[in-house]
């Protein structure tokens, strides 16, 4: 049994979610992730304004007059979510933990699949694979993945996207739509993984952020932190040196993660945790919808 105060919190995501996918996003995802191929439907008869290209000959041939071939768009797709549940995602200000954003982003994509008749499977990590539901469909099991992403308790607190994403490519025998939802704090080499990731499948990385990691107020010293490592440093944010080193420091890391992402292959939207994140989302629609046309 799901504990009642973690189903009225899965239930607002849900309600929340649901405008966004039906009204704003499920067009845009039908026509950004097309099906597999075409599939054979039948053979009808030819009638006025039919492709002359799609009459089937050999039917032709033995009726005696025309007949086309009808083919109807393969839709069904595996979406993968997989998502970082390592402790640097429990950060966030008094509106929105990193974790939540995630759950959020989570619910937005699996809905919106799951309304085009495709499947969604779920991968948790740290820096190991800590949880996995194969893909399925319905709206429980989103409401699954939902409740997996808010409140599954990870053994580990640390952060490496290597084995998650060799785990995706080996649990997975064929082409899926991924979506590696992630702060991506990790001291990992990930170039090599994430080029071959993005070969086999459709890669997309939605980088979680929070604007306090990029910015500190001038409030004095101040001790940080490390979520996934414990380790403690005395900060003086009171100096102006220091915030701009910091600055710096998330501005230049930022630079050379949207890089990396870029020469792997990969598309990346970026959202913030308590911020709104549509827009993002249907930047992200658009310009795929762009590339796919031109």
């Amino acid at each position: 049994m799901i504990p009642k105060d973690i189903l009225k919190k899965v239930r607002r995501i849900q309600i929340r979610t649901r405008h966004m996918v039906s009204d704003v996003f499920a067009g845009e995802y039908h026509s950004v992730f097309k099906g597999r191929g075409m599939e054979f439907q039948e053979v009808r008869e030819y009638t006025p304004g039919d492709d002359v290209r799609s009459i089937d000959w050999n039917v032709t041939a033995r009726m005696g007059h025309p007949f086309v071939k009808r083919f109807t768009e393969e839709r069904e797709l595996t979406v993968m979510l997989l998502v970082d549940i390592s402790a640097s995602h429990v950060f966030g200000g008094t509106r929105q933990l990193k974790k939540d954003l995630a759950a959020e982003i989570a619910a937005v994509l699996a809905f919106a699949a799951i309304q085009n008749n495709d499947r969604v499977g779920l991968i948790l990590c740290t820096d190991e694979v800590e949880h996995y539901l194969p893909p399925r469909k319905g709206v429980s099991h989103v409401l699954r993945v939902i409740r997996d992403v808010l409140y599954f308790q990870p053994r580990h607190r640390g952060t490496a996207l290597i084995p998650a994403l060799d785990f995706l490519n080996h649990v997975t025998t064929h082409r899926t739509v991924t979506f590696l939802i992630s702060d991506i704090l990790t001291g990992e080499d990930l170039k090599p993984v994430l080029t071959v990731s993005a070969r086999r499948h459709d890669l997309i990385a939605v980088v979680a952020g929070d604007r306090r990691e990029q910015t500190w107020p001038a409030v004095g010293l101040v001790e940080w932190t490390d979520a996934e490592t414990g380790r403690r440093q005395l900060v003086d944010t009171s100096d102006a040196r220091v915030r701009n080193a910091l600055a710096g420091f998330h501005a230049k890391r930022r630079a050379t993660l949207l890089q990396l992402l870029n020469r792997s292959g990969l598309d990346a939207i970026e959202v913030m945790a308590g911020e709104p994140y549509e827009r993002a989302l249907e930047k992200f629609f658009r310009t795929r919808e762009r590339r796919i046309r031109s």
